[in-house]
């Protein structure tokens, strides 16, 4: 990770808050997060210093808000991640999933305000953030029995509107932010999966999440045991299997995350050194053979499936039923309060490819959540605006 630091000179300080936002150390920013009032705000892998680690082609900075920043007096804090535009000295700022910040407060603009100048005189351009609050959910029990030709989560009544998102949504409008996607295009347009899929632990017991499993998920998962799938949990040196896996699954289920083994391999080593067993490979072996291998990645009180690979063949004894069951109750017993099986496709189109995904992780009895998505603005001044549109006509062209 290479920082871009400010003089201490250009702090920016917080209207009226009595705080300031500062660079602070990775030590220090994992320490907040660490921290019960850190831990409130639910901070992502995303959001954490390892992950600048992961990212190559990026710039980094880790930012905090707070009385005392460089004491470790916080009350939230930013991952940043920088890309120079081709051909200038100029950034496109990228806070994944963040900043980790308090939501619930009703005048963003006391540490929005600050980011934002500090982004700008660090030399972006724009910005592109990820906030926190989801926006709609829609439990699987509902969802089921509304699948059909043409149809999409947006024509089904949610069971659950998040007034905290849709008034984070408000706010940032108001202030210039767009909703990555509300272009007419009908696409998303976010780098990160805008519908996930949760499974609740909190106050379950085992007995609860396996009542939980669709009858399908039951009897598959007695199936690979009575198969004799052994789950397991593997290391690095099993990576290279993963991703041979992965690249069949990719092949078989019409879809290219574009990742290099040793993309996965640095993710392991940064995430594992940040915090030991932060990540985890999990293989499922059938007669010696790895038939699946999944990731599981923790960060205090949440849990995330984070990718699947599967083989073509043996399909039958139900590796990845096995793989997820496991993966559930180890998520349960290290004290999550939700399972995060990340993506899914907004489809309810049976006859969609990509329904199939939905159908499989729908049978765990959670909920589909729309999260509010990525937003993005250009920043203060003319020549930023006209690189944000030429940027915008890069990305369309890619």
């Amino acid at each position: 990770m290479s920082a871009l630091l400010v003089p201490p000179s250009r702090v920016c300080q917080a209207r009226n808050r009595g705080f300031a936002l500062r660079p602070v150390t990775a030590e220090t920013y994992r320490a907040f997060l660490a921290s019960p009032e850190g831990a409130a705000l639910g901070a992502g892998f995303l959001q954490c210093p390892s992950w600048a680690d992961v990212k190559e082609g990026w710039r980094a900075q880790l930012l905090g808000w707070g009385p005392d920043p460089e004491a470790g007096a916080l009350t939230g804090v930013a991952l940043v991640l920088l890309r120079q535009f081709p051909g200038t000295r100029k950034y496109f700022a990228y806070l994944p999933e963040g900043p980790v910040a308090d939501w619930t407060d009703p005048d963003i603009d006391g540490w929005l305000d600050p980011l934002l100048d500090h982004l700008r005189r660090t030399g972006a351009f724009a910005v592109r953030i990820g906030p926190s609050p989801a926006y709609r959910r829609w439990d699987a029990a509902l969802l089921k029995p509304l699948t059909g030709p043409g149809r999409r989560l947006g024509d089904v009544l949610a069971s659950e509107v998040d007034p905290l998102g849709t008034a984070v949504a408000e706010r940032l409008r108001a202030r210039g932010w767009r909703r990555c996607g509300d272009d007419g295009t009908g696409a998303d347009g976010d780098a990160q999966p805008r519908h996930v899929f949760h499974v609740p632990l909190a106050g379950r017991g085992t007995q609860d999440l396996w009542s939980g499993l669709n009858q399908e998920w039951r009897r598959n998962v007695r199936r690979a045991q009575k198969e004799g799938v052994e789950v397991v949990v593997g290391s690095a040196a099993e990576l290279p299997e993963f991703y041979r896996l992965l690249g069949i699954t990719e092949r078989r289920d019409g879809f290219r995350l574009g990742r290099s083994l040793a993309y996965y391999e640095r993710q392991y080593a940064a995430l594992n050194a940040e915090e030991p067993g932060r990540m985890k490979l999990y293989l499922a072996r059938h007669r010696g053979e790895i038939l699946a291998a999944h990731t599981l990645i923790t960060v205090g009180r949440r849990a995330w499936y984070q990718t699947g690979a599967s083989a073509d063949h043996r399909r039958e004894v139900r590796p990845s039923n096995a793989l997820q069951w496991r993966m559930l109750q180890d998520a349960h017993a290290l004290g999550a309060d939700v399972y995060d099986m990340r993506g899914v496709p907004s489809t309810l189109d049976p006859d969609e490819r990509a329904y199939g995904l939905l159908r499989w992780k729908l049978g765990t009895g959670g909920h589909v959540v729309e999260t509010l998505g990525e937003w993005e603005r250009p920043l203060a001044g003319s020549a930023n605006h006209t690189l944000y549109r030429a940027f915008q006509a890069y990305l369309n062209r890619r």
